[in-house]
C-alpha cells in the first residue's frame, strides 16, 4: 500500500486585466478497486464557486465561473491517495477471450458502442496493415497480441515531450515516427478499434516508480495511457510509453472516447489575442507512506 501526496497546479499570467469566462476542470483522480481517494481539494485565484457534475463516462467535472477581470489565474489540486496495485498484475481473462479473435457478448457489445468504432479516417488501409503485421498466427494469445502492438509503438517511435495543444492522428506518428504519451495512447487505441476491441484513453498522472520511497518528491507527471475491455478481466491499461501493462505507477483522472476530451483545464477569456503572457503547469507526488 502507498500513500501519496499529489499537487497539480496550473498558472496563468495575463499582459492586462481580462475576463475570464467559464473554466472546465477535470483534476479530481478517479476511485477505482486499487485507487482510493482520502481527500481531495481546488483552491482558485481568484477565488470563485466551482459547480460540480459527472460526465457520461462519470468523470468529475468541475466548472468555474468568474466575475472580476484579473491578470492571473492559478488553479491548484491536492489530492491524498493510496494506491494498493501490483506492478506485475495477472488478468484473469475469460477463457473465451483468451485467444483472439473473439466475439464480445450481445450486451458486451451494446456497452462498449462508440469505443470499438475507428474515429480517424483510414483510407488505404495502412494503420489495419501496420496492426495486422503483429499477429502471427489464428487464433493467437490475445494478452500477447496488445503487449505485441503497445511494444512495438515504442520501438517504431521516438517518444518527445510536445506542450503544444492537440493530438497527431495515428497515421501522422507512424509516418513522423516520433510523438508524446498522448500521441502513443490514441494510436494505440486505434489499433486496438482496429481489432474490434472496445478500446479508451486514460488521462492522469504517471508515478515515478523509482521514487516509491518514504518522503520522496517530485516523482509524477501528467500522462496518457489506454485501456482495452477484456471479458474477465474488465479494462486492462496499456502504457506504450512505458511498455507496461497494468496501472501499478497510474493514477486516473479521465477516461474518454477520444483525447480531446480529457484537456486537465479548459476555458477562454476576452481581452486580446495577444493577452495571454504565460502558462506554467507543475505536477508534484510524494509518498508519505509506504
Amino acid at each position: 500500500m502507498l500513500s501519496l501526496e499529489l499537487i497539480h497546479s496550473t498558472t496563468y499570467r495575463y499582459r492586462r486585466p481580462v475576463l475570464l469566462g467559464p473554466h472546465r476542470l477535470m483534476l479530481r483522480p478517479r476511485e477505482v478497486r486499487e485507487t482510493r481517494l482520502v481527500s481531495f481539494d481546488v483552491r482558485m485565484n481568484p477565488d470563485t464557486e466551482l459547480i460540480w457534475t459527472h460526465d457520461v463516462a462519470d468523470n468529475a467535472i468541475a466548472t468555474a465561473n468568474f466575475k472580476d477581470k484579473t491578470d492571473y489565474l492559478e488553479i491548484i489540486s491536492q489530492s491524498r491517495i493510496e494506491m494498493s496495485a501490483t506492478q506485475w498484475p495477472v488478468f484473469a481473462i475469460s477463457a473465451d477471450a483468451c485467444s483472439f479473435p473473439f466475439s464480445y457478448s450481445d450486451n458486451d457489445w451494446i456497452d462498449l458502442g462508440a469505443l470499438t468504432a475507428q474515429h480517424y479516417p483510414d483510407p488505404q488501409g495502412r494503420l489495419s496493415e501496420w496492426v495486422n503485421s503483429f499477429i502471427f498466427g489464428c487464433p493467437t494469445d490475445t494478452l500477447s497480441l496488445l503487449k505485441d502492438i503497445s511494444v512495438g509503438i515504442s520501438r517504431r517511435t521516438i517518444y518527445q515531450v510536445r506542450e503544444s495543444e492537440g493530438t497527431q492522428t495515428p497515421l501522422e506518428t507512424l509516418d513522423k515516427q516520433e510523438g508524446s504519451c498522448r500521441d502513443f495512447a490514441v494510436l494505440f487505441v486505434a489499433a486496438a478499434r482496429c481489432l474490434g476491441l472496445g478500446a479508451r484513453i486514460v488521462s492522469g498522472y504517471l508515478v515515478n516508480t523509482g521514487g516509491w520511497l518514504s518522503g520522496s518528491d517530485g516523482s509524477g507527471s501528467t500522462h496518457a495511457w489506454a485501456e482495452v475491455f477484456l471479458p474477465g478481466a474488465g479494462w486492462v491499461a496499456f502504457d506504450p510509453t512505458n511498455r507496461s501493462v497494468g496501472s501499478g505507477n497510474l493514477i486516473a483522472v479521465a477516461v474518454v472516447r477520444e483525447m480531446k476530451q480529457a484537456v486537465p483545464v479548459a476555458g477562454e477569456f476576452t481581452g486580446g489575442n495577444d493577452a495571454l503572457l504565460e502558462m506554467n503547469v507543475a505536477v508534484s507526488i510524494t509518498v508519505t507512506e509506504r
